[in-house]
């Protein structure tokens, strides 16, 4: 892992913006809420003792700058016990800057990912058929689809023209349908944050990072701010079936958040996020290489009526949510042999980033072999407990 400081993951505007973090306070053994400023990182415990409570304000960014507390220490301090090679256990670290919030995702909002999540179905799981398939599922449908909105008039008249193909798929069902794909990540409280390993499944030979914008939203719909994410995909897993698609997503350290929540304020809005250019960087232990981004003006979905499907009448998150939402990247360059495409390695650096969110960087590791998950909703609530915070 590269040495986490500030310069490697604050937004591009420094301190400018709302943000707000979670913190592992080993003093009082257990996390706390920090306002992340300029001076220092802030426990507004006192004030929420939870993520989900500041999200819960009718004014996040407003109450995150009002909220007063005790300095833990610096950003530059906190990031650099953040890496889990060199951590002293008695020195405060970040940790995924979520609690309570239930984590789910969308997914097929892009035409590319969409485009290659038919090629897994297809290919089922056998990576080395996925170049021949893909020639031919372009050739039968294109690759853009970004101006095809889901769920019109066009986009039935395509869908009937691909099952007069045999060309339907699950996957277009969801990239062009009236019904976006949201599914559950993660349970609450099991995601990892920048400087933590990630974990991909040891069964599995053919897995990607997937660089995405993750809104923040409340538990009566308002999307109040956004992070980044790194939803890590088992590409075979889910190729064998759609029905293994939680042992493809959801394996222990796959959900990485962070560096920070970013509330909406004068200066980050939604019309923001719309409009993000997410970059996505692979390092290897053996020197390899990867480059690519995902431009959120070519999504297929709105944010707003990705959120709308995730909670409303139908779905209720008393906690609030977060929800990724979706990626335009899809590795597919060789790694190695051809035709073979690209799949992790372990000691791989992930790094996912953008202007107003900073970065979010993990090395991949087994899952078996991360940090086991061992923290939950009900610790967390004893510590609280103990801190006389509720």
């Amino acid at each position: 892992m590269h040495p986490l400081t500030p310069a490697t993951t604050l937004p591009e505007d420094g301190f400018a913006g709302a943000l707000a973090a979670r913190v592992w306070r080993p003093d009082l053994g257990g996390p706390a809420v920090v306002a992340v400023r300029e001076g220092g990182l802030i426990d507004i415990s006192k004030t929420f003792p939870t993520m989900r409570d500041l999200c819960e304000d009718a004014s996040p960014a407003e109450a995150l700058r009002g909220a007063s507390g005790d300095k833990i220490a610096t950003l530059e301090e906190v990031l650099a016990n953040t890496g889990e090679d060199n951590r002293d256990p008695t020195r405060p670290w970040l940790l995924a800057p979520i609690d309570l919030h239930a984590i789910k995702a969308a997914g097929v909002t892009f035409a590319v990912s969409m485009l290659e999540r038919v090629i897994e179905e297809r290919a089922r799981g056998d990576m080395s058929a996925a170049a021949e398939i893909r020639t031919e599922i372009t050739r039968l449908v294109g690759e853009d689809f970004s101006k095809l909105k889901p769920g019109s008039a066009e986009a039935m008249h395509l869908k009937e023209v691909l099952l007069a193909q045999n060309a339907w798929s699950q996957y277009l069902e969801v990239g062009i349908g009236p019904d976006a794909e949201i599914f559950t990540k993660a349970p609450a409280m099991a995601a990892v944050g920048t400087g933590a390993d990630a974990g991909i499944h040891v069964k599995s030979h053919w897995n990607n990072p997937e660089p995405e914008v993750v809104l923040v939203v409340s538990s009566d719909g308002r999307i109040v701010g956004a992070t980044l994410g790194n939803d890590v995909n088992l590409r075979d897993v889910e190729g064998r079936s759609a029905l293994l698609l939680g042992k493809a997503k959801d394996n222990n350290a796959s959900c990485a958040l962070g560096p920070f929540l970013r509330f909406f304020d004068g200066g980050f809005s939604l019309d923001t996020v719309r409009s993000m250019y997410v970059t996505l960087r692979v390092e290897g232990v053996d020197g390899y290489t990867l480059e690519g981004s995902s431009s959120m003006d070519k999504i297929s979905r709105d944010p707003a009526d990705l959120a709308e499907q995730m909670i409303g009448p139908h779905h209720q998150y008393p906690d609030g949510a977060v929800l990724f939402l979706g990626t335009l990247f899809a590795p597919i360059e060789d790694r190695e042999e051809p035709g073979k495409g690209f799949t992790h390695k372990v000691g791989d650096v992930v790094t996912v980033a953008t202007p107003a969110l900073g970065r979010l960087t993990n090395r991949i590791r087994y899952s078996h072999e991360c940090a086991p998950w061992t923290y939950g909703a009900s610790h967390l609530m004893r510590h609280l407990a103990k801190r006389g915070l509720i």
